[in-house]
């Protein structure tokens, strides 16, 4: 039994989904108070004093005027992106061919992939980041250093080797039988160890043929606790290079759909230009969307439709979308939110936005149950927020009016210099490993 550890300060605490009811109502800031963590778990949740009397040996970690929140989920990133994030100027498929495809190669190469591996790691927990969802590349090796590294650190991480067998350098290509033999023996070697899950992970259906999306079908119908992770819809221009491949298509979904890859355990990212039909499949089979502003923006993608999205309970993560986004931060991304919702002609809530990495994403990988939020039986996943973290966020903190008003100036302008503290299953990560 490991040593209780108190951690007291403002608690962030969800009571429901802020987008299906007053945001205010489902998502509360509990002042001066605490909670227990024994043996990588949340065991306790309440007053300050009460638990400090209740707990006299434990170690206590003050947080005064800091608010403690569950650890932010990245819903979909392609770590093996790392080293060539912020690369310049070009729409999706150029910026694929130019930049993504020959970094991926670099991906053959088991040293590398332990190195961008690790790397990843750290600058995403600086960030205050504890779980993510990654898309891996063609190579086995890809997936097997992003697994050792996590599992060495207690993270929980959800992965897959990136299928593709068409539209993509020699290098980077699969086939369909390979693709399903490789999935399948990372997925029966890695799924379930320790906090590592296996996602079926087809790129997108532009880069995969008919016969791949039908091997990997099979695969999740055959291990359906696996998540099913790709894009939809994310360029008009896509779409269009979608429609000259799969002409008997309805629409971009049924590319998916008639394979097999439609499912309540289906993530799908970006999502932007969805039609009618793919809307009501969507909301029917209880699938995911992963909304990733600032590579929408980054690329020229388009305007996520967040507002009519979860008006149909249809349930969305959030994600940075490294390196199609432009920051490893989760911080950034809920600003970035914010922007797009404005622009969409809706007005997205504090409180909406710190669930949206949290509690939101959870949801989107099924993992509720586990992570996202603070409760007693969830993993102790958490990360520390200081409101007060630069000169202009702490004029901003010193004239706000309500608890809100305090926080949302660091979700707009704060970076990884508001990250107080990190834990991660139950493991603090050291002030010296943050900054």
């Amino acid at each position: 039994m490991s040593r209780q550890q108190i951690l007291s300060g403002d608690l962030l605490i969800f009571e429901g989904d802020p987008f299906l009811d007053e945001p205010e109502q489902c998502v509360k800031i509990l002042s001066d108070s605490a909670l227990v963590i024994e043996d990588g778990l949340i065991t306790a949740i309440g007053a300050r004093d009460a638990l400090l009397a209740a707990h006299p040996s434990a170690d206590h970690h003050a947080h005064i005027g800091k608010l403690i929140c569950p650890g932010f989920i990245d819903a979909h990133v392609h770590y093996p992106q790392t080293a060539m994030i912020a690369s310049w100027g070009k729409r999706l498929i150029d910026w694929l061919n130019t930049y993504t495809f020959p970094e991926e190669m670099r991906f053959e190469d088991p040293d590398y992939a332990r190195k961008i591996s690790a790397s990843y790691l750290d600058l995403t927990t600086a960030h205050g980041t504890t779980s993510m969802a990654s898309f891996c590349t063609i190579h086995t090796a890809s997936v097997e250093a992003l697994f050792s590294e996590a599992h060495s650190r207690g993270q929980r991480v959800v992965a897959g080797k990136t299928c593709m067998d068409r539209n993509a350098p020699e290098g980077l290509q699969d086939t369909a039988q390979s693709a399903y033999d490789d999935s399948k023996a990372l997925l029966e070697t890695w799924h379930g160890v320790g906090r590592l899950s296996y996602a079926i992970t087809p790129r997108f259906s532009p880069t995969s043929t008919p016969g791949q999306l039908e091997a990997m079908g099979a695969l999740w119908a055959e291990n359906p606790e696996c998540l099913m992770q790709t894009h939809l819809s994310e360029q008009l221009d896509e779409i269009v290079w979608m429609r000259d491949l799969f002409p008997d298509a309805r629409d971009y979904l049924d590319t998916y759909e008639r394979f097999g890859l439609l499912g309540a355990r289906g993530v799908y990212g970006h999502a932007i230009h969805l039609e009618p039909r793919e809307i009501d499949q969507l909301e029917e089979h209880g699938a995911a969307l992963v909304h990733c502003p600032t590579s929408n923006a980054f690329i020229g993608s388009g305007l996520f439709q967040m507002a009519a999205l979860k008006a149909r309970n249809i349930s969305v993560g959030l994600a940075t979308d490294t390196g199609g986004g432009s920051s490893f931060s989760m911080l950034r991304t809920m600003a970035a939110a914010y922007e797009i919702a404005q622009l969409s002609g809706s007005v997205l809530h504090a409180g909406q936005l710190l669930w949206l990495a949290t509690q939101g994403s959870a949801k989107a990988l099924h993992l509720s149950d586990k992570i996202g939020a603070l409760g007693v039986g969830m993993e102790a996943d958490i990360v520390v927020l200081d409101l007060a973290s630069t000169p202009g966020i702490s004029q901003r903190y010193e004239n706000a009016a309500h608890v809100w008003d305090r926080i949302f100036p660091t979700i707009m302008m704060g970076d990884d210099r508001a990250i107080a503290d990190v834990w991660i299953g139950g493991a603090r990560v050291t002030p010296t490993t943050l900054n």
